[in-house]
């Protein structure tokens, strides 16, 4: 009782910065936490019903589309070869939100033939999300490269000198904390979080992850918190998650988790509370009260579940109650305080996408181009089921949104769903 007491006290200590509500930013948005102030959203679609306009995207990627100024900014990798398994152009893209058409489409970086970085099947060699930040433009590619690019295109800094050697791919997106840029750098080799001085792509800071788990890649994106006045950089990877100081690199505090490992989530906070999840291996969703030092695994952990908790998509939280899906597609409606379960349901498909609140409902995207809409609450209400193409539409990105329009990218191409 003292713990849950204990998170109610703090309920208002821990901030999220939030930019415009009308622009789509980053990764899950712009508080970070898969939320959006659209409205009058479709809640079912086809190929053939309120599609306002579709366009095929070069290459292969899975970085979720981000959104300002009447504008969609993407990355993909595009094959240079004739084998789609060597060289790649890593792109960034951007297109008008009106109508789908390319305003500019720049190279970033090149993934050379000498390059032996694996990629999953379910994975990218541009699968981190960029950030929009007023005219720039932040695009990350693991350890082929970090850059900013302005709104028109142009190149103002690149950063190559991320060495490690991920397994399976890119994956996890870039934070942005003041002037730093919070990166995870969680490969098989090496572990590390770094902060780039977002004005040049210099380093700032460096700092090693302390565990040495047997299966150490992840591929987690940082989460920007203010605890009690004062930043904290959320940073899940294999065996545990810590949090830094974002302006400085210091450690101020970690939760071991065991052999979780290629964590992808990104933890949302909340009622005094960070949720994590600690990914493959021993899925566990973690309540943490981030206001502790040093090692708080037995004293700050406000409490744990392990069922229904899932390894790739991120956890959706929506006033007093967390709502989240499984890779397998069993979704469920925790209370956020106590972690009791409400209501657990089958959704068709397997999922890897992050679910969404907009519209006043919850959008969870299967695999597959399947979205299920469900009314937030303690008992589940379907409102809706719909199906892209014939089930075989590959569908990994997270949702984007744009005034009263959803952003869906696939496997080879980008929707706009809006009622027509």
């Amino acid at each position: 009782m003292y713990r849950v007491f204990l998170m109610l006290m703090l309920h208002a200590a821990i901030v999220i910065d939030v930019a415009s509500g009308s622009d789509w930013t980053e990764f899950r948005g712009p508080t970070g936490q898969g939320h959006s102030d659209a409205v009058d959203l479709p809640t079912t679609w086809s190929e053939d019903e309120h599609i306002a306009w579709k366009v095929d995207l070069p290459g292969n990627g899975w970085s979720s589309p981000v959104v300002a100024g009447g504008r969609i900014y993407v990355t993909a990798a595009v094959p240079v070869d004739v084998d789609a398994s060597s060289r790649h152009s890593l792109r960034v893209l951007c297109l008008s939100a009106s109508d789908g058409e390319t305003v500019w489409d720049v190279e970033a970086f090149q993934h050379s033939a000498d390059e032996t970085i694996e990629v999953h099947n379910k994975n990218s060699h541009a699968s981190p999300t960029p950030i929009l930040e007023g005219d720039r433009l932040y695009v990350h590619f693991g350890p082929h490269g970090t850059a900013c690019l302005r709104t028109d295109g142009s190149v103002v800094w690149k950063n190559s000198e991320l060495h490690y050697a991920p397994q399976h791919g890119n994956g996890g997106s870039p934070a942005v904390a003041g002037d730093v840029l919070v990166i995870c750098c969680d490969g098989k080799d090496q572990r590390y979080v770094t902060g780039l001085d977002k004005q040049s792509g210099e380093p700032i800071w460096k700092t090693e992850r302390e565990l040495s788990p047997s299966r150490g890649f992840s591929f987690c994106t940082p989460t920007i918190v203010r605890v009690a006045g004062a930043s904290q950089a959320i940073c899940p990877g294999s065996g545990g998650v810590w949090s830094y100081d974002p302006q400085t690199g210091k450690q101020l505090w970690q939760v071991a988790y065991g052999e979780g490992y290629s964590v992808v989530p990104r933890p949302v906070a909340g009622h005094g509370v960070v949720f994590v999840c600690s990914g493959f291996g021993d899925q566990q969703l973690f309540a943490i009260d981030p206001t502790g030092s040093g090692d708080v695994t037995d004293s700050h952990v406000v409490w744990k579940i392990k069922k229904g908790v899932p390894k790739s998509p991120s956890v959706l939280l929506v006033e007093n109650e967390l709502y989240m899906v499984d890779d397998a597609g069993i979704a469920s409606c925790l209370d956020a305080v106590s972690g009791e379960v409400h209501w657990q349901e089958r959704l068709n498909g397997k999922f890897s996408a992050s679910p969404s609140l907009a519209n006043g409902l919850i959008y969870f995207q299967s695999e597959t181009g399947t979205t299920t809409v469900v009314r937030p609450g303690k008992d589940y209400d379907e409102v809706a089921q719909n199906q892209l193409g014939d089930g075989e539409v590959r569908t990994f990105a997270s949702f984007a949104f744009v005034d009263n329009a959803i952003l869906l990218r696939s496997e080879t191409s980008l929707y706009r769903i809006e009622k027509r």
